[in-house]
């Protein structure tokens, strides 16, 4: 459609079946590549991805020709597809029926990119004060 402007931004998080850490270190950032394909294939943009081993953080510029349950479908089936054809793991790969999605302003795009490249920092933080407070 002719002169047609959107500025959707959506964070998606979501996990590994069983929230099983099961995302290994020699093989995430071939994952986070293929699932940048996945999106950019999709026509939406890539702003950032990070993983943790049980979940994955991705903010995309959303375009409005496909619905975000769409998208999060097609990333889920293609990318645990790859994941059990390259042969990572010695059982089945699969996430987590459900996703989070989260809406922010241009204003907030900043301070979710920080916080989606510092996944690992935060969680070393959170595991550092839980050992410490749980007790």
């Amino acid at each position: 459609m002719p002169n047609t402007y959107t500025q959707i931004h959506i964070q998606f998080v979501f996990a590994v079946k069983y929230r099983a850490a099961l995302i290994g270190k020699e093989w995430e950032e071939r994952l986070l590549k293929y699932i940048t394909g996945i999106i950019q294939a999709n026509n939406h943009k890539m702003i950032q991805i990070n993983n943790m081993p049980d979940h994955i953080h991705i903010l995309v510029g959303l375009r409005t020709h496909q619905s975000i349950s769409s998208l999060i479908q097609n990333v889920k089936t293609e990318s645990s597809k790859w994941i059990n054809d390259q042969g990572f793991l010695k059982s089945k790969f699969s996430w987590q029926e459900g996703y989070g999605a989260f809406s922010y302003s241009k204003s907030h795009v900043p301070k979710v990119i920080h916080y989606i490249q510092n996944q690992k920092e935060h969680h070393k933080k959170e595991t550092f004060l839980d050992e410490y407070t749980n007790f």
